[in-house]
């Protein structure tokens, strides 16, 4: 009897044990080392993570010190990616290893399935609960680590569905389910590129409280140094002159693609923000939701991409700078992604069936002397380069063109993989097997983008769309706001490049169609189904002809400067968009004449790119 008291009493007991867990985010690592944070895709794999981005060479090890619940023996869980497994079935080349402690795991990282999965890294024995954490990185070629998960139960496994794991993370780090911290302005701004930029700057000088949310830690988007684009377009045109004098304060004096960093000028940018009063800025937030009420956003939610926390915006007006249109998409407001049809818009250079072909994404890299020879690792995985068709260059700028053929939103992890995996491909070639490479013994790769140039993906809906038609006839607008330059330039696949990898093609052609610059409607800045909604940037109302046009970064900077005098109107008559053309038109042309730049002091640093300016509309070619 005394036995199956005991008996019973152990199983009672047993029934009340509780797992211990603990999950730690490597975004929020105290030091990161040579890993980078990486934040494009966190809306589809649900967060931020670390990457250690070496370009073949390992980086210097992430680390941060844990505060355990209780010792003992805990099962550890990775949560990794074999990035290069859409192309190559076997062992990938992002390698990495975890140290707990004083103890290396055996468990090799990062290097094997074919999705964002939870890897076991083995068991550890845990005998203080203040530990160290360190990741290793074993190649350099951008092994990926999202989040560890100890637990002492065998067998529990976070959930892998990005919803799920959404709410598991957040009881897990304690974050509250609904914000704490309710942020209100006059208008928020999603997006802190060029366009972003210009918006926030406008309406903070005609008295607006604006806060800019951008999810880098550096300003100006395709402009920035992470990406590495020089800005086009002309600036300062009839029938508003007054528009874009103010990129002069912050644009950058060399031109030039793909070049050192400091010739993108960030902290120029930076101060360029930092010296208005009425900004606060939110760097390395992304906007994740979206509150609405009837046709208007009351409210959108941004998460920090380290810490997690997240903040909630209100205010009178949005504006969506993001260039993916995301507040647009999460408010539902009506949007168009690929190519409409020759007959939609009566566009001749239109395809004759719709399709949904984009333009694509560029990750631009250059190499430099090291004066002695440089080795660089075999790197084959499933791109194969030979004497005909390798590229026989040092370096690649917008060209190198991915994603054309995919969704530029839901496989751009993807499309960004693939951009990094034929300039590593390439240059492997290069350096290891190309029959004469006197040219490249000495090099080193220098510098390979890890965010994204993108071009095109959603384009959001306005009370106008602009179309081809607008362009080649200079159509005359009462709305007219920025005007553009840029030749109609549309990018398509490389035939000989598609050729020589068909269905894999990673570079780009062009044909730049001239055109007389021409005014954009102010329509074409604000949605037409959900009330206080601006845009600016690639995303507005506009064709993916059109979008040929607009979307070069001075032309951007000038949409935003159109919306920040805007809210000001919206503001000081407690208003929407829609109702600042219908009733305040004529207060809006006389800012736009005026614009928001300073007048004196500023640089000419406004280059043409060598696109010619036509006297006259193009006329239609048939």
């Amino acid at each position: 009897m005394k036995k199956l008291i005991i008996l019973f009493l152990v199983l009672y007991c047993c029934e009340f044990i509780v797992a211990t867990d603990i999950l730690v985010e490597t975004e929020n690592f105290d030091k990161k080392g040579g890993w980078v944070v990486d934040q494009q895709f966190m809306d589809l794999m649900g967060s931020p993570y670390l990457m250690a981005h070496g370009m073949g060479k390992p980086v210097e090890d992430a680390s941060t010190v844990v505060t355990f619940p209780e010792k003992g023996i805990y099962n550890v869980y990775v949560r990794t990616f074999n990035w290069v497994s859409p192309w190559y079935q076997g062992e990938g080349p992002g390698k990495f290893s975890l140290s707990i402690g004083k103890k290396k795991l055996p468990v090799i990282l990062g290097a094997e399935g074919n999705t964002w999965m939870w890897q076991s890294a083995g068991k550890v024995t845990v005998n203080d609960k203040e530990t160290t954490i360190l990741l290793h990185d074993l190649t350099g070629f951008n092994g990926r680590c999202d989040a560890i998960y100890f637990t002492t139960e065998d067998g529990k496994i976070p959930p892998s569905d990005v919803d799920e794991l959404a709410v598991f993370r957040k009881r897990m780090l304690n974050i509250p389910m609904v914000p704490n911290q309710i942020e209100s302005y006059d208008l928020v701004v999603v997006g802190g590129g060029i366009a972003g930029m210009c918006a926030a700057a406008t309406a903070s000088r005609l008295g607006c409280r604006v806060a800019l949310i951008n999810d880098r830690p550096v300003l100006g988007g395709n402009n920035s140094s992470e990406i590495r684009v020089h800005l086009g377009g002309s600036i300062e045109m009839e029938p508003n002159k007054g528009l874009g004098r103010m990129i002069r304060e912050f644009g950058h004096t060399r031109e030039g693609n793909a070049q050192i960093g400091e010739y993108y000028e960030d902290g120029k940018k930076r101060d360029f923000i930092a010296n208005e009063k009425n900004i606060t800025l939110f760097s390395n937030y992304r906007a994740i939701s979206v509150k609405k009420s009837g046709g208007r956003i009351e409210s959108i939610i941004a998460k920090h991409t380290e810490t997690g926390k997240e903040i909630c915006f209100k205010a009178l007006v949005f504006s969506d700078c993001t260039g993916d249109g995301t507040i647009g998409f999460l408010a539902g407001a009506d949007y168009k992604m690929g190519r409409e049809s020759r007959e939609e818009f009566g566009e001749e250079l239109a395809p004759e069936v719709a399709d949904k072909m984009t333009m694509g994404a560029s990750v631009q890299w250059y190499s430099v002397n090291a004066d002695k020879k440089i080795n660089f690792p075999i790197f084959k995985y499933g791109v194969n380069f030979n004497e005909e068709n390798a590229e026989k260059v040092t370096m690649g700028e917008w060209k190198w063109e991915t994603g054309m053929n995919f969704d530029q939103i839901y496989d751009f992890e993807r499309i960004r993989d693939y951009g990094l995996l034929v300039v590593y491909s390439n240059w492997s070639f290069l350096k290891n097997e190309l029959k004469t490479n006197e040219k490249y013994k000495n090099r080193e790769l220098g510098w390979v983008a890890y965010v994204a140039g993108k071009r095109e993906s959603r384009r959001l809906l306005g009370d106008y769309i602009l179309k081809q038609d607008d362009i080649d006839k200079n159509v005359f607008h009462e709305d007219a706001s920025f005007s553009a330059s840029w030749s109609i330039d549309l990018h398509f696949p490389d035939p000989i490049n598609s050729e020589r990898f068909p269905d894999a093609e990673f570079k780009a052609a062009t044909k730049h169609i001239h055109i007389y610059p021409y005014a954009v409607p102010y329509r074409c800045l604000y949605s037409r189904n959900i009330d206080n909604l601006f845009m600016a940037g690639r995303d507005i109302s506009v064709t993916h002809v059109a979008l040929g046009t607009v979307r070069v970064m001075r032309t951007t900077g000038m949409m935003g400067e159109v919306v920040g005098l805007a809210a000001s109107l919206c503001k000081k008559y407690n208003t929407t968009p829609r109702k600042v053309y219908q009733s305040h038109l004529n207060e809006l042309k006389d800012l736009m004449k005026e614009g928001a730049g300073k007048k004196d002091g500023l640089p000419d640093n406004q280059k043409f790119n060598e696109q010619k300016l036509l006297s006259a509309p193009r006329a239609l070619s048939k």
